[in-house]
């Protein structure tokens, strides 16, 4: 009897277990459709969100021929290497002045006057020692021949007369200073001294500059010591002379670099026969090495700033791509390309700054005629297919 009634027990808890069972499976299948609706719906806004993705205004422009140069620039003061300082060589009251800066002088010009009367006194002193010492010679020439005089006594007078003739050739130089001549041609850029000074020995009193040919240092670092040379063209320009382009050379290259700088000395001379450039003006000088005509180029501007590889970007099918690019010589606002883009490429030169690599494109400043027909059929952004 027991083992009966326990049958009808055991069937009811199976049966409420199965019940059980299937309501757990039917809400778990509840949930997954419903999360598949979720999933439905969260893919329509992402459709959205990329048709509605923004487009980044940009200017471009083309990659194109251009005759560019490669050249180093510096700046240096003028100097010019022919410069003196023109000092006394005699003492005196100076009595007169003959020029004034800025006035052009001859080599050998008298500049000045100092008083010539003590040298000129001594100078009549000496003299007439001089021929008095001559008559004596003279004299006792003739007593040595007739064997009158003695060997030692006419070798005692042409002594003195030697002696004397020398000093009088001394006081002769000696006047000669009281005349304060130019040593070369040049200009008269300093004159120290005033009439009825009393000047001294080696006092400076003018400075003369030789200005038709100056000359502009330049320490140049150390990378460029394999491309400027002796000879190499120079231009200079100075504030002085707006617009106006000062032809020269390099006259000579240290070969030896400063350990302390990391430059070496480059030496450039220039010719002005105009007297338009003056020593101590500052000059920016270029020098510049090497030329390529009709080479591929870009604006400086389109270059990636930052580390890596050159790069642009390049606008492919309303989009920027960044294109690594071989970079040639840098000259004014042009850089050489000399791979990676061809003639005609578009790049980016204004808005890049915020680029990103596939980043959707809205090109400025292009006609409506330059206006690809396939971008406004999808209604993208126009490219544009020339500048």
């Amino acid at each position: 009897m027991r083992t009966r009634a326990a049958k009808p027990i055991v069937r009811l808890i199976l049966g409420a277990a199965l019940v059980a069972v299937l309501a757990v499976s039917t809400g778990c299948g509840g949930q997954s459709e419903a999360d598949n609706d979720s999933a439905a719906g969260s893919a329509e806004p992402e459709d959205e969100k990329k048709r509605e993705e923004q487009a980044v205004a940009v200017e471009t422009a083309l990659a194109s021929r251009h005759s560019v140069s490669a050249s180093y620039s510096g700046t240096a003061p003028l100097e010019a290497p022919i410069e003196a300082q023109v000092v006394s060589k005699t003492s005196g009251v100076l009595l007169r002045l003959l020029t004034e800066e800025g006035q052009f002088v001859k080599a050998g010009q008298v500049l000045a006057r100092i008083d010539p009367e003590r040298p000129r006194l001594e100078l009549q002193r000496n003299q007439a020692m001089l021929r008095k010492l001559e008559a004596e010679f003279n004299r006792a020439e003739e007593l040595f021949e007739r064997k009158l005089l003695a060997a030692e006594s006419h070798e005692r007078l042409r002594y003195d007369l030697d002696t004397q003739r020398a000093a009088f050739e001394m006081a002769k130089l000696e006047l000669s200073y009281t005349d304060i001549v130019a040593p070369f041609d040049g200009v008269v850029a300093q004159r120290m001294v005033k009439e009825g000074n009393l000047i001294q020995i080696n006092q400076a009193m003018f400075r003369v500059v030789d200005t038709s040919r100056l000359e502009a240092v330049l320490n140049v670092p150390e990378r460029e010591l394999a491309t400027l040379k002796a000879g190499q063209q120079v231009m200079l320009r100075v504030d002085a002379a707006p617009g106006v382009v000062f032809d020269g050379s390099i006259d000579r290259v240290s070969p030896v670099v400063d350990a302390a700088s990391g430059t070496f000395r480059v030496v450039t001379a220039f010719s002005d026969p105009t007297g338009a450039l003056k020593p101590g003006m500052f000059g920016r000088v270029e020098v510049v090495y090497d030329e390529r005509q009709q080479a591929l180029t870009v604006p400086r501007e389109a270059l990636i700033e930052g580390e890596g590889l050159p790069a642009v970007f390049l606008v492919r099918d309303s989009r920027a791509v960044r294109t690594t690019i071989e970079l040639g010589h840098l000259s004014g606002e042009l850089a050489e390309v000399r791979g990676g883009l061809a003639e005609g490429d578009r790049v980016v030169t204004t808005g890049k700054v915020t680029l990103r690599d596939g980043a959707l494109l809205q090109v400025l400043g292009l006609p409506e005629s330059k206006i690809e027909p396939e971008a406004i059929a999808q209604g993208k952004p126009a490219t544009g297919t020339a500048g």
